[in-house]
């Protein structure tokens, strides 16, 4: 994501008299695009990463976050915790910062609220600190592929939100934690995607009466569950003349990743649906040749751009729920707004959906509508 772009987030949080949680990722899109147009993080400047012990025996790990709370530190006062995870540049110095400044003008108590800022090591991030690290390709982690350096090559990235989410949630550290938001925008929103329907730890978590939910925001594609693809007004297979591997992952149940396999798609969607979801697009993220939308084969078998590839998930999940089985899902489109991660989460449903700010208290964001089409 540009600078810029977080300088204009930055500004909208300031303006607002209640804004809800930042859920932001990158402005990545797919594999295939992004990696040429992405740049070597910098070097963070400002805030400080903190290691956090992560996993356990043989399979323990340390790994970058930013975070508003020392993670070794007295947790008894955090009710909520908020993860932002950052995109393709893997710049969660930027993102925390700006995380920061959203939670000051949402008037919530910062000293109830822990925010952080997982930062994934990326290949070209030799020099930065992250000595002794799991380390992933440039864009692996987005789709929860596993880290490429021995000893760590069994980690998947997905499972590094779990044990993040347990480290929080764990009652001997944080026992007043009731609340787990996941959201991301972009790039972002793809791993959440994946993460929602993949990861085997929700419904543990909700049972102990801490409210886990996911906010994917103007992702590039979306994990289906079937080999059926939009078609007009209906669903059908997809021709593999057109793409031989469109229903492979991370956009169909082929080829699973490690972290994931073993459940069908019947089986992950029946959960899937049960889940705590919003989705998010901006009615005017509608440019088929936006730079980095994903334009692979099997990201174009969902729509031509994330408006028609939002529309047609949210038609598809109804599509294979049928008449009888309700989808614990929200969806809003957000009128007016594009690719920008500000106006999505400081919008009035995403303000909402994030962090819980009623949407008559959000008079600056951006208003919404229910999905047309």
């Amino acid at each position: 994501m540009k600078r810029d772009g977080l300088k204009g987030w930055r500004r909208l949080a300031l303006g607002m008299a209640a804004v809800a949680l930042l859920g932001l990722a990158a402005c990545a899109g797919p594999q295939a695009t992004d990696t040429a147009a992405a740049p070597v993080a910098e070097k963070p400047q400002g805030p400080v990463w903190q290691r956090v012990h992560l996993g356990s025996d043989a399979a323990a790990y340390d790994f970058p976050v930013y975070a508003n709370h020392p993670l070794n530190g007295d947790l008894s006062g955090i009710r909520e915790v908020v993860l932002v995870q950052h995109g393709l540049q893997r710049n969660g110095n930027d993102y925390y910062k700006a995380g920061v400044d959203l939670l000051a003008a949402s008037g919530r108590n910062p000293d109830e609220v822990l925010l952080i800022a997982p930062n994934f090591p990326g290949e070209p991030d030799a020099g930065k600190g992250f000595d002794g690290m799991p380390v992933w390709s440039v864009d692996g982690w987005i789709g929860g592929f596993n880290a490429t350096n021995a000893p760590y090559t069994e980690l998947s990235s997905l499972k590094v939100l779990d044990d993040l989410i347990s480290y929080v949630t764990d009652p001997a550290r944080a026992p007043n934690v009731k609340r787990v938001t996941v959201a991301g925008h972009s790039g972002g929103g793809q791993i959440v995607q994946r993460y929602a329907v993949l990861n085997n730890v929700d419904e543990g978590i909700r049972k102990r009466g801490i409210d886990l939910s996911y906010v994917i925001a103007n992702p590039s594609s979306y994990l289906y569950f079937t080999p059926d693809r939009p078609q007009g007004k209906g669903f059908a297979r997809y021709s593999t003349r057109t793409c031989p591997d469109y229903d492979h992952y991370k956009y169909g149940m082929v080829d699973m990743v490690p972290y994931a396999a073993g459940k069908s798609g019947k089986v992950l969607f029946s959960r899937y649906a049960q889940r705590h979801v919003t989705y998010l697009v901006g009615t005017s993220d509608n440019d088929p040749n936006h730079r980095v939308l994903d334009k692979t084969c099997g990201a174009e078998a969902e729509g031509p751009t994330r408006l028609d590839r939002a529309r047609n998930y949210w038609r598809y999940e109804r599509h294979l729920a049928g008449p009888r089985k309700r989808i614990n899902h929200q969806s809003h489109e957000v009128i007016g707004v594009g690719h920008d991660q500000a106006k999505m989460f400081g919008s009035r449903c995403g303000a909402q959906a994030v962090f819980g700010t009623p949407a008559s208290a959000n008079t600056t964001g951006a208003a919404c509508q229910a999905p047309q089409r």
